[in-house]
């Protein structure tokens, strides 16, 4: 298993990041969240888990092992692939997560696009009691109060890693999710690429 990666970022796209690792450039998937951190040029040093599929080999992103220990426990489940696990962590971010499967707050996993009442109760009732072992220091966090991440910030933060300013990548999601009423929860990956087809217009 390759659990971590480290070397400059050649490039930093939609869905993936490119890693250069000792001459060789990793094609690394992660959440929009994580993709936000990278800089292109910049060293990055990446949590991995390698999905191995006998059509493929895929390997998958996180800024910490906590996260790649949740990523790795939400797919214990029956119906969580890779894709869904990581679409999970795209929006709800593990504390977020912890907190909601702990509670039984299927109201908050069901704003996972592919998650539906059927699905939000099995995760609940496969991993309530899971999680805490597996994201330490999650119990504490859970107590805290703290400012919500929405899918909104996620797509921000994604663009900004992207390369455009910051209040360039407010401006273009907002007109993103205005322009298509969203007043739900936010498709981050629709929403994504909709703002870099506006952001492509401005130009």
């Amino acid at each position: 298993m390759i659990s971590s990666v480290r070397g400059p970022v050649l490039s930093v796209g939609l869905d993936h990041a490119v890693v250069e690792v000792g001459g060789v450039g990793l094609a690394v998937q992660a959440a929009p969240g994580t993709l936000a951190t990278l800089r292109r040029g910049e060293e990055a040093r990446l949590a991995t888990a390698l999905v191995v599929r006998e059509d493929s080999l895929t390997l998958y992103g996180f800024t910490d092992t906590d996260t790649r220990e949740l990523f790795g426990l939400l797919q214990t489940v029956t119906g969580v692939g890779p894709r869904l696990a990581l679409s999970i962590l795209a929006v709800l971010e593990p504390v977020a997560l912890c907190r909601a499967l702990s509670e039984g707050d299927t109201a908050a996993l069901k704003r996972v696009p592919g998650v539906g009442l059927k699905s939000a109760e099995r995760l609940v009732l496969e991993l309530r009691d899971k999680v805490a072992s597996v994201a330490p220091g999650a119990d504490a966090a859970v107590a805290a109060p703290r400012a919500p991440v929405t899918g909104r910030d996620h797509v921000v933060e994604a663009l900004v890693g992207l390369g455009f300013a910051a209040k360039q990548a407010e401006q273009a999601v907002d007109g993103v999710l205005t322009e298509h009423g969203n007043g739900g929860p936010v498709d981050t990956s629709a929403t994504l690429r909709a703002a870099l087809t506006h952001l492509g217009r401005a130009r």
